[in-house]
């Protein structure tokens, strides 16, 4: 037996090493590679979604838009062509989960600092209070880069809209006439074609992680 191992000791190692790179190569070939899924209003919480489009099933997209940065600058859905992006609601004095999201967006501003695909673009659910120069001064405390990230600000309607109509992350207050509205903890994954392909929990670390991954997932689509 000793004889016959050492005789073809260098053919048994190598079949060895073939078999598992066959086995390998088998492998990823059937392993289904992994893919967002594309949100429809239905699929969403009726909470978070204005009921004139609870029953939308397919072809949605994010509105255009027309608001005002920290900088004062015009943003518009232009500025976000071909681009990826997360998206939130938000507002500068809310003492609750917005620090915590605001935390997390900034950890992912550094972590795409250097990708331009990817972009941010936060939304404030109180325009009234949060002007250019209040989004400016939080801007500069939190260390927002321009370049990257847009707090926005502009007519209330068409943030509720957004929110409701677009985002599918906000739930309405009061009876509507004031537009009014209750952001939620949600992150939104929104792809080149203007489509939401995630929600995740901003004041998770967790759910975090889960979007960076989502990210490359989805940046691994355009590419293929």
């Amino acid at each position: 037996m000793r004889k016959f191992l050492s005789r073809y000791k260098i053919f048994i190692i190598t079949f060895g090493i073939l078999c598992v790179v066959i086995m390998w190569s088998i492998y990823s070939l059937l392993k289904p590679e992994k893919k967002l899924a594309i949100y429809q209003p239905d699929m969403v919480n009726n909470e978070l979604v204005d009921t004139t489009m609870q029953y939308v099933r397919k072809y949605h997209k994010i509105a255009d838009f027309k608001l005002i940065n920290q900088n004062g600058d015009t943003i518009t859905n232009k500025n976000y062509n071909d681009k990826i992006y997360i998206a939130d609601f938000f507002f500068t004095t809310c003492a609750t989960i917005c620090p915590i999201m605001t935390d997390h967006m900034v950890k992912i501003q550094n972590r795409i600092k250097d990708d331009p695909e990817v972009l941010l673009l936060s939304h404030t659910v109180m325009p009234r209070t949060d002007t250019v120069a209040q989004l400016k001064r939080y801007a500069e405390e939190k260390g927002v880069i321009d370049e990257k990230w847009n707090l926005v600000t502009g007519n209330k309607k068409q943030i509720y809209d957004l929110a409701r109509k677009s985002y599918l992350a906000a739930k309405s207050e009061g009876d509507g006439g004031k537009y009014d509205m209750v952001h939620t903890e949600n992150f939104v994954l929104v792809d080149k074609n203007r489509q939401i392909r995630g929600f995740y929990d901003g004041t998770n670390p967790e759910a975090i992680e889960d979007l960076m991954a989502d990210i490359n997932i989805l940046k691994q689509e355009y590419q293929d």
